[in-house]
């Protein structure tokens, strides 16, 4: 027979972090207000101390190929992005305060338009 603790009962309920990421194959976030000076490479350097980035893509301007101040950095594990988000957001970089957030998964329909 198991017992339910009722004082951790919120713990049972889904956490809006873990149902979104668990729509995606790994877990990503999104990246607003950076400088436009960024790098891929700085990206990917900012987020490394809280696990293994396996992609830090920041947004181009098509024509001119400057990055638009957001971007995506894709983690290994859930846990690990959750402790990006975290630990970044709200953080001051390059003299811009940060956002960061769980990517939305783009949907078909959008992508298609």
């Amino acid at each position: 027979m198991r017992s339910t603790c009722l004082h951790h009962k919120h713990l049972q309920k889904e956490h809006p972090f873990r149902t979104e990421m668990a729509k995606r194959l790994k877990p990503q976030l999104f990246v607003s207000r950076l400088s436009f000076f960024t790098t891929n490479e700085k990206l990917k350097t900012l987020f490394s101390p809280f696990g293994e980035v396996t992609e830090a893509r920041l947004v181009k301007d098509p024509r001119t190929q400057r990055p638009k101040g957001f971007g995506f950095v894709t983690f290994d594990s859930e846990v690990e992005a959750q402790n990006a988000l975290k630990a970044m957001n709200g953080k001051i970089v390059d003299g811009r305060l940060i956002f960061v957030e769980v990517a939305q998964a783009r949907r078909d329909e959008d992508a298609t338009s």
